[in-house]
């Protein structure tokens, strides 16, 4: 159905689905208007409101479809709302055989629904605009509680899918994980007609629970061998909530006279591979800012070309990004990041920078608050970007494969032998590294990382320590 036929739009999911952040995103819109949960039984649309468009909890319980007809009479704009498998049965019935009704099924992982349902239940937050707000708790999976959920659960998705079958209608189908997903969300603005782009300042919801589900379960092996036995493994994973990202193609290096192409995964380091690529060609030639069209010209013009890319320890990543965009106020700096971190996040920077006075100590406290910030930003906890130079190493790799695969992926803890190799077969001369990634400190990384700090840098990159299988840092894996 075209979007202009729609009278109003509804969310069909359940609590703790992502169904706030979605309604954020809706109400975004220019042309869409969002009025929370009609109809759900202990209140009116939003928490402690008891009436709506002139309509009382009673008259609504006596005649619900009057509150439809209400909103749609009232409204000025595409309206629509939230409605959950314990809603009013009346209103889902109706809904569902509604034509005129733009439905939005929102599906989230059961699992990752019915734990954060129980952690809000035990700490009263239902709602998160900022990590500094978060509260966290554990909980106790009950096998059989979890079983009733996932029934009750299924049992609605099923009812709604039969009934889009019987009766010829669509839906746009959105998941959790995609509602970090800006091509996602534009495309759900474009169903229900939207008049234009999102005005994202008006969306404050972050995710409230970004760390694996053992973290939050005080009998994991108990969750774990019940999810086994119904067949929906694995609670162990970090789910990622970072914003997905180009291939950054203007980054890529090729020698103009090599079969040698590099595609860099960004951060703050000083690379030193573009200055090795020079010494492999032989004219010194190094090509930069290629477009696709660059890019396919030059593959067909290099035969047996080799492509790589290199990944570093997250910690030493992390200690360069801080070190060189967040700990000065210089030309590089982050200022807007910087002034965030310490009017919002209690991160402890000099205000001019750090002089001679700044201590090991300083930094040390400095760098830690800095991490502690990241594994928030890096869950989708703040409003903050997630600046490309701290990014998850696996969301920068994604994105360079979904464009073009690799050959290689070098570590640098042993990039000078992983060059040699790489240029081996490109049958290319292998000249020695020169340099190492790290940036200008005032304090070696060595000097001031303790165990605080490694229990911090694998708690705000999970996923990149299970991906890549980093260990504990080690000093001389620093070039």
């Amino acid at each position: 159905m075209p979007a202009q036929d729609f009278r109003y739009w509804v969310v069909l999911g359940g609590m703790r689905t992502g169904s706030n952040l979605l309604e954020e995103h809706l109400a975004a819109f220019p042309g869409l208007t969002a009025h929370g949960e009609l109809f759900n039984p202990h209140f009116f649309g939003r928490p402690k409101q008891t009436s709506a468009f002139d309509l009382s909890m009673t008259a609504r319980e006596a005649d619900p479809l009057r509150v439809i007809e209400a909103m749609t009479a009232q409204s000025e704009s595409l309206p629509g709302f939230r409605l959950f498998y314990d809603h009013d049965p009346r209103v889902i019935a109706h809904v569902l055989n509604d034509p005129s009704a733009a439905k939005i099924i929102l599906t989230r992982r059961p699992i990752d629904s019915y734990v954060s349902l129980k952690v809000a239940r035990k700490t009263g937050q239902w709602w998160l605009g900022d990590l500094t707000a978060a509260r966290a708790a554990k909980v106790q999976f009950e096998p059989q509680e979890y079983t009733d959920f996932l029934e009750t659960l299924a049992a609605f998705q099923s009812r709604i899918a039969r009934s889009l079958q019987t009766t010829g209608q669509t839906a746009f189908h959105i998941d959790y994980d995609d509602l970090s997903d800006a091509d996602v969300i534009a495309g759900l603005g474009a169903f229900l007609g939207a008049r234009g782009p999102q005005e994202t300042g008006r969306i404050r919801a972050k995710v409230q629970n970004p760390d694996p589900l053992s973290a939050r379960l005080t009998n994991p092996d108990e969750a774990e061998a019940t999810l086994n036995r119904l067949a929906a493994p694995d609670i162990g994973g970090a789910p990622s909530r970072e914003p997905g990202r180009g291939p950054g193609l203007k980054f890529f290096r090729a020698c103009a006279n090599a079969p040698l192409l590099y595609m860099p995964i960004r951060g703050a380091g000083v690379d030193p591979v573009p200055a090795w690529l020079e010494d492999v060609d032989p004219k010194q030639q190094v090509l930069g800012n290629l477009t696709q069209h660059d890019m396919r010209r030059w593959k067909r013009q290099h035969p047996g070309h080799r492509a790589f890319t290199v990944v570093r320890h997250p910690l030493p990543r992390a200690y360069d990004a801080f070190c060189r965009f967040l700990l000065p106020d210089g030309p590089e700096t982050y200022a807007d990041l910087r002034d965030a971190l310490i009017n919002r996040y209690d991160v402890p920077l000099p205000a001019k920078g750090p002089d001679t006075a700044w201590t090991a100590t300083e930094q040390r406290a400095a760098f830690l608050a800095f991490l502690t910030f990241l594994k928030g930003n890096l869950g989708g906890q703040t409003a903050l970007r997630v600046d490309n130079t701290w990014a998850s190493q696996g969301i920068l790799l994604q994105a360079i494969t979904d464009f073009a695969i690799p050959d290689r992926v070098l570590r640098e803890d042993d990039l000078a032998t992983g060059l040699s190799e790489v240029a081996r077969d490109a049958q290319a001369s292998a000249p020695p590294l020169k340099a190492g990634f790290a940036s200008p400190a005032p304090f070696a990384l060595s000097d001031i990382r303790d165990d605080a700090i490694d229990t911090a840098i694998r708690a705000a990159y999970q996923r990149d320590f299970m991906m890549f299988g980093f260990e504990r840092w080690q000093a001389p894996q620093a070039a």
